[in-house]
């Protein structure tokens, strides 16, 4: 037969149990409060006004409504835009030094769903709760935290399908005297 050695433990204040519960229940509520802290300031701001809120969650405000009546991009076209990108505090992550080249459906789906709705010549402030950005896994290697609801201001200067945007390209690289390699980076990804 064996016999079982058991290690003693002192035991422990009954204070220290009650501290340790306390500041287990405290990060469990602030984890909660965090969490909520999106969804709490999207509700607040549907309601504010000239807000538009879409079937999907996106939010939006027409800033400058642009060529109302005008044609919007689709999935296949590249928009030509000018950006800045905000968390909700206002401290800004990017923002486009010059007019960006984005192909609408390569980008977050907020975004691209932003974008179809904007004709040539218009200025939008657009809402994106975070599943509609980039979700759980956040990005740009913790530049945007995971869940991270954010603000883009966004002006449409132009759109081109993107066959059109192609052709125009290898017309370019053809041309005597033209680039002989695609320039360095290519449209930008989201």
């Amino acid at each position: 037969m064996s016999t079982v050695t058991a290690v003693p433990l002192r035991p422990v204040k009954r204070g220290y149990l009650i501290w340790l519960w306390l500041a287990l229940a405290l990060a469990l509520i602030s984890a909660y409060a965090l969490a909520r802290q999106g969804d709490d300031f999207m509700s607040r701001n549907a309601r504010a006004s000239g807000v538009v809120t879409t079937a999907s969650g996106l939010q939006y405000r027409v800033l400058e409504p642009g060529q109302a009546s005008g044609p919007k991009p689709t999935n296949t076209d590249v928009a030509l835009v000018n950006y800045e990108g905000r968390f909700l505090d206002g401290k800004t992550f990017d923002k486009s030094q010059q007019p960006t080249p984005m192909p609408v459906a390569g980008v977050v789906p907020g975004f691209s769903e932003a974008l179809k709705l904007m004709p040539k010549g218009s200025k939008y402030r657009i809402w994106l709760p975070s599943d509609l950005a980039y979700g759980e896994k956040g990005a740009g290697g913790g530049a945007i935290p995971p869940n991270s609801p954010l603000t883009f201001d966004v002006e449409m200067l132009d759109f081109l399908p993107e066959a059109v945007l192609r052709q125009m390209q290898m017309q370019q690289q053809m041309a005597p005297g033209g680039p002989t390699a695609p320039p360095a980076g290519g449209v930008p990804g989201r």
